[in-house]
């Protein structure tokens, strides 16, 4: 099953991190689908936690990421830590 539908048809809390990932990728390219580029971020960093504060070139570096996708990677990376701060601003 495709990422998106999985998250549509079972809810995003049961889609894994590459999944979610994959997500926001968008699509593969050639021989190679968004979901296999979202394995590679992850075999090379281990978490999603892992892959915070990597350098643009360094997540492009990825087959299937380069610029456009490290950049979409990185806002919602920034997102999610200002979320995080805003939550803990209220608690």
């Amino acid at each position: 099953m495709q990422p998106g539908r999985k998250l549509v048809e079972a809810g995003a809390d049961q889609c894994s991190d590459a999944e979610l990932l994959a997500i926001l990728l968008g699509s593969g390219g050639p021989g190679y689908t968004a979901l296999d580029s979202a394995k590679a971020l992850l075999d090379k960093y281990g978490t999603l936690s892992g892959l915070m504060n990597r350098s643009l070139a360094d997540v492009a570096s990825i087959r299937g990421i380069k610029a456009t996708r490290a950049i979409r990677l990185a806002a919602a990376i920034e997102m999610c830590q200002r979320l995080l701060n805003e939550l803990n601003r209220h608690a």
